[in-house]
């Protein structure tokens, strides 16, 4: 059963010229994305900087509002509805955010970050608000004694697991984990994903993955959606999509990766260029610029995401030119 389900959301931002007040531009950060997310599932969303994967997590989170498309909760349209009504369903959805430094307020100390969700959705009594703090405590490994101590007092790891410790006190059927690993050291990363796994496991969460490394990516999901420009341009289960890429684009991303094996060989695809400007898109494919295999359809049609195969890929030439 879907958990979320996102069909063509859009997200354009206009911008005014800087000289010309009068001339406006439009960025195009999310552009037609489509996905769902089953219950007890994760998702991995992976692409560079500036594919539009943040913009889409805060867009499920309604900390921005989508200029076009639908997001359903549980079948239910939340995509538009009013701050109040929404307040309603908050509880229901969650985030981890990237940066532990920036996510905890330093005046307050770790019992009153806590109590905070507890008190807002009246999880449970008041009476029972320091329980409950030392049960979450205990969940993401951490001691009932750090209750009473602020933030600056935690190492990033440590205060990584009481963002996620705030993030499971609502009880919520889903969470956006925004690069919950990226801005930690790499020994701290395993734990911190096992221990997401683990909640996951014993609450039945569902989750929005959102990351840069595709280790993470591939180690933590149950399928994978590649962001390009604002689109997504390959979907499918995480072991098609690693071990037979099919859009040109993952192939690159893929080949990228780094691999335990030493004796493994693999094609290094080096891209050409930088990724274009939201600000003005290219015609035809996004990609075509920087692809290897571009033809004149490329550059004057733009590709639908179709599913065959048991994946999704948005490329005109993935059945006949691409290699796997």
């Amino acid at each position: 059963m879907k958990i979320i389900d996102v069909v063509d959301l859009k997200k354009h931002y206009v911008v005014k010229s800087p000289i010309l007040e009068l001339e406006t531009t439009e960025i195009k950060a999310v552009n037609g994305v489509s996905f769902h997310i089953n219950k007890g599932e994760t998702l991995g969303l992976v692409g560079e900087s500036g594919s539009g994967k943040t913009t889409t997590g805060k867009l499920i989170l309604r900390l921005l509002s989508p200029t076009d498309g639908k997001i359903f909760l549980e079948g239910r349209d939340i995509s538009n509805i009013k701050d109040r009504e929404f307040r309603r369903i908050r509880r229901d959805i969650q985030v981890v955010f990237q940066n532990p430094y920036a996510a905890l307020d330093p005046k307050m100390t770790i019992q009153d970050i806590l109590t905070q969700p507890l008190s807002i959705h009246k999880i449970v009594p008041p009476l029972e608000y320091s329980k409950e703090v030392v049960r979450l405590l205990d969940l993401v490994g951490l001691s009932s004694k750090d209750a009473k101590k602020f933030p600056h007092e935690f190492s990033g790891g440590q205060r990584q697991r009481i963002g996620i410790a705030r993030a499971i006190a609502t009880k919520p059927k889903f969470i956006v984990c925004d690069e919950p690993v990226s801005a930690l050291d790499v020994s701290v990363q395993s734990q911190i994903i096992n221990l997401l796994m683990d909640l996951q496991k014993e609450y039945k969460l569902s989750y929005l993955f959102i990351a840069h490394g595709l280790n993470v990516i591939k180690h933590v999901s149950d399928r994978v959606a590649v962001m390009y420009l604002g689109k997504i341009v390959e979907m499918g289960d995480v072991e098609t999509i690693f071990n037979t890429p099919k859009h040109p684009y993952t192939q690159a991303l893929m080949s990228a990766s780094t691999t335990p094996d030493p004796d493994a060989k693999r094609e290094r695809i080096l891209l050409k260029g930088e990724i274009p400007s939201a600000i003005n898109l290219p015609t035809g494919c996004n990609f075509h610029a920087r692809c290897q295999h571009c033809t004149n359809i490329c550059i004057t049609d733009e590709p639908p995401l179709l599913t065959f195969e048991g994946r999704s890929v948005a490329c005109h030439l993935v059945k006949i030119k691409i290699p796997t």
